[in-house]
């Protein structure tokens, strides 16, 4: 199973937007992608809807792809939570990542990205390599949410085609 992982719990964000675009392009390429959204998820609590949450998305999934936003020079904290409330690390063990950093500024969230990795690391999943930041990302879209520059859509092209020969 494949995972698009929405990184914020901010209603409306560009990173939702963004994971929506991931998930559009795979079925482009004939590739089902289930798309998680931290938005209204509780993730201070490990209770029933937690519990669901590991059993039906993280520990069914082989491969992640993370759309994370910039935060502070980092990523934001529910997501950081999403992995420190599980029942056990072991639940992440062996399993695949992508990251994507999205900013409104010049970075595309460089720094939050390498921090993930580290934390992905961790919790002994592989990271693909090709970790793409999309800087300005509220200029490559149209109001509804589509990438309109060429360049981007042929770097997620490219880095969605390498990860998918790449997993297992």
């Amino acid at each position: 199973m494949l995972t698009i992982v929405s990184g914020t719990n901010r209603t409306g964000s560009n990173t939702l937007k963004v994971a929506k675009e991931y998930q559009r392009i795979l079925q482009e390429k004939a590739v089902d992608a289930n798309l998680f959204s931290l938005e209204a998820i509780n993730v201070m609590q490990r209770e029933a809807s937690f519990e669901k949450i590991e059993n039906e998305i993280i520990i069914p999934t082989s491969s992640f792809i993370f759309i994370v936003p910039e935060y502070n020079g980092s990523f934001p904290g529910v997501l950081k939570m999403l992995f420190d409330t599980g029942s056990s690390h072991n639940i992440w063990f062996n399993k695949e990542a992508l990251i994507t950093g999205n900013s409104t500024g010049r970075a595309g969230n460089l720094r939050g990205m390498d921090h993930l990795a580290d934390i992905l690391n961790y919790l002994k999943i592989t990271v693909h390599p090709n970790k793409l930041p999309l800087s300005s990302v509220n200029t490559l879209m149209d109001a509804d949410g589509k990438f309109t520059d060429a360049g981007t859509l042929y770097a997620i092209n490219y880095q969605l085609d390498e990860f998918l020969k790449w997993r297992r």
